[in-house]
């Protein structure tokens, strides 16, 4: 039907053979995907900024018509498109004929009935939506009529109302709410109708501050198009509210869009609230993930003191060049502040700049994709034990948790929550919520607890699973999630027509869904009744409802084993076989079960059912494709952690492998309830002495511990010594400082070594934890005597600390393990360390030291740009008038950089800047800065300063450059007729790279770097591995330290709690004309341009008159040619959950040991996939036969230089590899604002073939190059000498 009631276009408007763009007569989605795809498409300008230009006052809002209104309309704008329809029709037609808009957004963003309230308007919704459509669709005619090659479209406008379906209004009641979902869907669907009557072309839900009402807003729209029948595009747009990067409810853009991505909007974006400069980062990411176009609208600049914008129309286009240079958007226009002068300044701009628009992402494989605050893409999660799972935590079921159900039935909602944290803590990646009681109200309990439980962050961060047995229930708990959740669960057992009803809905609300292997003839049992089951469901769902497949996760139902029943003796295997199978069938699904159903006859005794479920699991998952289990995260066991002969009982149950797998199951389980009686009365077995000195009194034993590194039987000489002290204190004071003293003197004098001094560290916080509780309770009760309020208590008291330091990894660098040992090394000489973590801005880095009143701070970084960024928090210290001493550290960082770079910025003898080579200095200096000799320790540092800044400005005048032109003329020749390149990959393109395990890596290891982090080193002749073990001085302590990591490295090959994956890419090249970069293309015809590889040439004079100018350009062949670079990147994951565990253990020596282990992982990958490339994926060295010596001694052909390392020192050329080989979708693997990898064991290289190719340093260069290299990246020279900061031969 033509709902366009008044506004529906003659159809002799135009004949039938004209050539371009008729509405009505071609489809307008294939039109705008046409526009978007050719070029960047121009939409208006603010709406408000122009009405306030016109300087209208009360009377004009009201007009003759509301003339005798009771409340005042000044402010009401969308009432103009009534009572000033001149005004409102010359603003859209100063956007379309001044601005060259092509899309124009109505004048209707309040309104609603929800909004209009506010005015006392609420019957004129429909009218304000339909004249301001109208006045839109009449200007649009009138210019595409003056125009028709360029048609002009308009965009209903739909705001966000001024509610808010997340967010509480009364600070007191969380569960307390303005709006409620069906009430915002009933507002906004008069919206739609009016808007589309009126004559859109296009709906936009716009300004989200709360995706809750914006899935309500594209409810109603999809409610809409399935009543109307028509194809209407909608385009939505999301509002960040601060530099946080999240919306006014919380949510990440990340998330924002994977809770609306179900609705298939034609463009996603953001808008106002922030000016382009802000938005960059958030645009960036939003466009990386992405399937559809996207757009931006920012307001001028950020509001000023009178509520202004100032950015001019030139200002604007400025700072939206960043947006089209970097081909993130398709659409692009202004908001609040902006006019058509700015409208029409972008546009010149990009006209200009000749900037093409983003293109559409490839399609990938379908991906669940859930959010919460945050969001969860399932394929990509593993669980605390390395595996591909993901744990839905089932503590905040009343059927999973006694404890929860008891806070339920009391009303107590605020230590249910508690329960809900503490399971995310415990490692759950998704929240079951299911209230299903006879004695409960489960629809208003459903709808407190979720709406609650979304206002706390911690719970919220993480997407939920609303699990009920009434349908009605979910939904009603869905109605106030703002995120993707999943809905537990829908099947066949209600018929098919409800079935196929419930999942429309479900779908049409963007929620996953469980489907549980039921129909009408009851539950499947077997394997082959599992498979019937879902196989049929999963036809109904994607064939007929259109249910995503990748949006349904099956329930085969895991039924209860060990029963004593021969019939129930298979379900265990049979769930596991049948998993295998539906995943076969049914593409792209998810498998699921309640874990604890299985062990359900052995309640009571946890170690015999965690054993069940880690052999059941461990199989589900890795032989069978299990991915989703309910579970209890905090009692969860790896395989790896299950005795040897507990783990047969349970494979032969769990495979019902022996007749008496039960039986044998029960008298385990007897001997296991005996063992727990036994200590319930207080009897264990005796504990046999490990070594005599447990013979010593308990003093000397913690002195002992201490000094060796022995955890084992911490806590209970802790409790010893406490019970023979009169307060905890003095065992802290006495024995545990004695001992950590000793430590401190005998790692200073060199005769204890990194290693140990890390373990001392590790007990000393076993045993202050032990005692930590015995102190508050001291205090508490010394506070309660002399009358003071207990809860007054300071809990930050450091006044017992030698002093206060506060360690921080400098902005845009994850890179943390130095810094990680100077903070362990500083804490076992009793200085209190604030290691507030890495990628830490100024702002954050200054306010934490205030916060903290530190008297130092120290900064950590890896990566170059990091060096930048101290100069930058040196010069906000001495701004901001801090008078602490500032440490430099880090690998990339040096005395001579810390000399001439930063100290200059921030030192004096009160608070000098000093650079720190590794650990073992750290105390010293920190001894030293807070000493009565500070001032004779800084004045020699300061002198020695003084004369390296005198020597290095002398050595840059002495130093020569030679022209870049020279230097181009002098280039590294090759001739590639009588020495041609390397023959074609047989593979052209980019290759996931996901089958590598950690045993494979293992021979690739080189550890000599290991030995280096631990600041272990032999000397002559017994430098290096394995000759280091023979070094008189440290040999003995390098093979302990070898050994645990020996241990440790096969615990986590076992347990896979480390994993690599990475991503090759293989592309045709040829040296620019120039000869100075190098492109690659998209096929082996060399038609198009994928992308191009910016490089830098040497420019110091050479010693001898003939040696060439080296760029890496030069071992690319030039066109006409056939040559190939390639390129890869890797990551080692896993490590960030493994050392969040060791610290939870206060193991500080695992956790770095981890860190450390991680780095030779990644490296050895490196190492191994290169080989790959050179001997398979590439195959231009398939003969190759080299040693793990010759390897580490780069004897093969070819190299594989980094971006941002010497032989090519500008990191922003992994934005181009990056953007080429898709490592972030493909190997999980970020960059950051200072383009350092995340995580932070990752390794990026070019590989390039020729066997002329060799590594060299670029070394500085002058500004003849930089600008010129500046223009080929189309970067502003500032920017460029930014990022090239520690390379430039000259100050800038």
């Amino acid at each position: 039907p033509d709902l366009n009631t008044d506004w529906a276009q003659d159809k002799a408007t135009y004949p039938a053979s004209f050539p371009h763009y008729v509405r009505g007569r071609d489809s307008l989605r294939e039109y705008i995907t046409e526009l978007f795809t050719t070029e960047i498409t121009m939409y208006d300008g603010a709406m408000g900024t122009m009405i306030q230009k016109h300087k209208l006052e009360e009377e004009d809002f009201r007009g003759e018509r509301f003339k005798d209104w009771t409340t005042n309309l000044k402010g009401n704008n969308d009432l103009l498109s009534i009572t000033k329809p001149e005004v409102i029709l010359g603003i859209y037609k100063q956007y379309l004929e001044v601005g060259g808009s092509r899309l124009i957004g109505t004048n209707t963003f309040s309104s609603t009935t929800i909004a209009q309230a506010d005015y006392a308007m609420e019957h004129l919704a429909y009218e304000l939506n339909y004249a301001g459509a109208r006045l839109a669709r009449q200007a649009c005619d009138a210019v595409t009529a003056a125009d028709p090659t360029k048609p002009r479209f308009v965009v209903g406008a739909i705001g966000p109302t001024n509610r808010t379906g997340s967010i509480s209004p009364d600070v007191e009641d969380p569960s307390c709410r303005n709006v409620t979902f069906d009430e915002l869907v009933e507002a906004y669907f008069e919206e739609v109708v009016a808007l589309m009557d009126g004559g859109a072309d296009i709906l936009m839900v716009e300004t989200i501050f709360d995706t809750l009402n914006a899935k309500a807003a594209l409810y109603a729209i999809t409610e809409y198009l399935e009543i109307s029948g028509v194809d209407v595009p909608v385009f939505i747009s999301g509002t960040l509210v601060d530099q946080s990067g999240r919306t006014l409810s919380g949510q990440t853009g990340e998330a924002f869009y994977a809770s609306v991505r179900h609705a298939k909007p034609m463009c996603v974006g953001l808008n106002c609230a922030l000016g382009a400069q802000q938005m960059v980062p958030f645009l960036e990411r939003l466009a990386k993930v992405v399937e559809c176009f996207v757009h931006v609208y920012s307001n001028a600049g950020l509001p000023n003191a009178m509520g202004g914008y100032d950015d001019t129309p030139a200002d604007m286009a400025k700072y939206n060049e960043v947006f089209v240079k970097n081909g993130w958007v398709n659409m692009i226009g202004g908001c609040c502040g902006s006019t058509p002068q700015h409208i029409a300044a972008m546009k010149e701009m990009i006209v200009n700049g000749g900037h093409k628009p983003r293109p559409l992402p490839m399609v990938g494989r379908p991906k669940m994709w859930l959010s919460g605050l945050e969001d969860l893409v399932v394929d990509d999660v593993h669980n605390q034990f390395g595996l591909p799972f993901l744990n839905v935590g089932e503590r905040c079921n009343i059927a999973g948790s006694i404890k929860f159900k008891k806070l339920m039935m009391s009303g107590d909602y605020g230590a249910a929550m508690d329960i809900a944290k503490q399971q995310v803590e415990d490692g759950a990646h998704v929240i079951d919520i299911n209230v299903d009681d006879g004695m409960l109200d489960g629809l208003a309990a459903m709808q407190k607890f979720v709406k609650i439980a979304i206002t706390e962050p911690e719970i919220s961060k993480v997407p939920f699973m609303l699990d009920a047995s009434k349908f009605d229930i979910v939904v009603a708990g869905l109605k106030w999630c703002q995120g993707k959740p999943i809905v537990n669960s829908i099947s066949l057992k209600v018929g098919e027509e409800l079935f196929k009803e419930h999942a429309t809905l479900l779908r049409k609300h963007g929620a996953a869904v469980v489907v549980m292997a039921f129909d009408e003839q009851g539950q499947a049992a077997t394997e082959e009744e599992k498979v019937r089951i879902c196989k049929r469901s999963y036809d109904i769902l994607v064939n007929e409802v259109k249910f995503p497949p990748e949006d349904i996760i099956f329930d085969p139902n895991v039924l209860t084993i060990g029963t004593g029943m021969e019939e129930h003796a298979s379900y265990g295997v049979d769930f596991i076989k049948a998993t295998k199978r539906i995943k076969e069938l049914c593409p792209f699904v998810k498998i699921s079960g309640g874990i604890s159903n299985l062990s359900f006859g052995f309640r009571g005794v946890n170690v015999i059912r965690e054993s069940i479920h880690a052999v059941f699991l461990h199989h589900a998952i890795l032989n069978s494709g299990m991915d989703v289990g309910i579970v209890n995260c905090h009692e969860m066991l790896a395989l790896s952690e299950v005795e040897s002969s507990m783990r047969v009982l349970c494979e032969n149950l769990v495979f019902n492998k022996t007749p008496d797998a039960t039986e044998k199951m029960l008298e385990r389980t007897t001997k296991e309830k005996e063992l727990i009686e036994a200590r319930k009365k207080g009897g264990a077995a005796a504990e046999t002495k490990a070594t005599s000195w447990r013979d010593l009194p308990v003093l000397e034993r913690l002195t002992h511990a201490l000094v060796s590194g022995i955890s084992e039987f911490i806590d209970g000489d802790t409790e010893e010594a406490r019970k023979g002290c009169s307060r905890p204190l003095e065992v802290i004071e006495g024995p545990l400082m004695k001992g950590m003293n000793v430590v401190g003197d005998l790692f200073g004098s060199g005769k204890m070594f990194l290693p140990q001094v890390i373990k001392s560290a590790r007990v000393m916080k076993k045993a202050v934890a032990y005692l930590l509780p015995f102190m508050e309770e001291e205090k508490r009760l010394k506070m309660i005597a002399e009358g003071k309020d207990p809860d007054g208590v300071n809990e930050d008291d450091d006044s017992q600390f030698a002093g206060k330091v506060l360690m921080a990894t400098v902005k845009g660098d994850v890179h943390d393990i130095g810094k990680n040992i100077v903070s362990v090394v500083l804490g076992c000489n009793n200085y209190k360390v604030y290691d507030i973590g890495v990628m830490c801005t100024c702002e954050h880095i200054l306010a934490k030291a205030i916060e903290h009143k530190v008297q130092v701070i120290g900064l950590s970084g890896l990566i170059t740009p990091s060096l930048d960024e101290m100069v930058e928090v040196a010069k906000e210290m001495k701004k901001q008038g801090f008078k602490v001493p500032l440490l430099i550290g880090g690998a990339t960082t040096s005395r001579m950089h810390t000399a001439v770079k930063i100290a200059p910025q921030y030192f004096t003898v009160e608070h000098p800047v000093i650079h720190v080579l590794d650990a073992s200095r750290s105390v010293t200096v920190v001894q030293s800065l807070l000493s009565e000799n500070k001032e004779e320790y800084v004045e020699e540092i300061e002198e020695l300063y003084e004369e390296m800044r005198e020597e290095h400005y002398a050595s840059l005048e002495d130093r020569v450059y030679v022209p870049i032109a020279k230097a181009i003329e002098k280039r590294y020749t090759i001739d590639f007729v009588a020495d041609p390149p390397a023959p074609a990959p047989a593979k052209l393109g980019v290759t996931a790279v996901d089958y590598i395990s950690l045993r494979d890596v293992v021979p690739y290891i080189d550890w000599n770097p290991f030995f280096q982090t631990w600041e272990l080193r032999g000397t002559y002749p017994n430098r290096g591995y394995p000759k280091i073990f023979n070094d008189e001085k440290v040999g003995a302590e390098a093979k302990k330290l070898f050994d645990d990591a020996q241990r440790l490295m096969e615990t986590i090959i076992a347990d896979k709690s480390m994993w690599l994956k990475g991503v090759v890419g293989l592309f045709a090249a040829n040296r620019t004309d120039s000869g100075e970069d190098v492109e690659v293309y998209t096929d082996a015809g060399r038609t198009e341009v994928a992308a191009t590889f910016c490089m830098l040439r040497q420019q110091a004079e050479k010693s001898e008159k003939g040696d060439p100018y080296l760029s890496q350009a030069d071992f690319i062949a030039p066109k006409g040619v056939a040559d190939h670079l390639g390129m890869f990147a890797v990551a080692c994951l896993g490590c960030d959950d493994l050392v969040k565990k060791f610290e939870a253990q206060s193991d500080d020596y695992n956790k770095i040991m981890a860190q450390a282990l991680a780095d030779r992982f990644v490296e050895a990958f490196a190492e191994k996939l290169h080989r790959d490339i050179r001997t398979d994926l590439w195959g231009y060295a398939q003969d190759e036969a080299l040693e793990h010596e010759d390897l580490l001694k780069i004897k093969y052909k070819g190299i594989r230089p980094a971006p941002g390392y010497p032989s090519q020192p500008d990191h922003t050329e992994k934005i181009t590899m990056w953007q080429l080989i898709k490592a972030k979708e493909l190997a999980d693997i970020e960059l950051s604002e200072s383009l350092s990898m995340m995580p932070a064991s990752s390794v990026s290289a070019l590989v390039f073939a020729h066997p002329q190719s060799h590594y060299f340093s670029v070394g500085q260069v002058g500004k003849d190059q930089v600008t010129s290299y500046a223009a080929r990246k189309r970067y502003e020279l500032p920017k460029m000498e930014k990022w090239l900061g520690p390379t430039l031969n000259y100050d800038r």
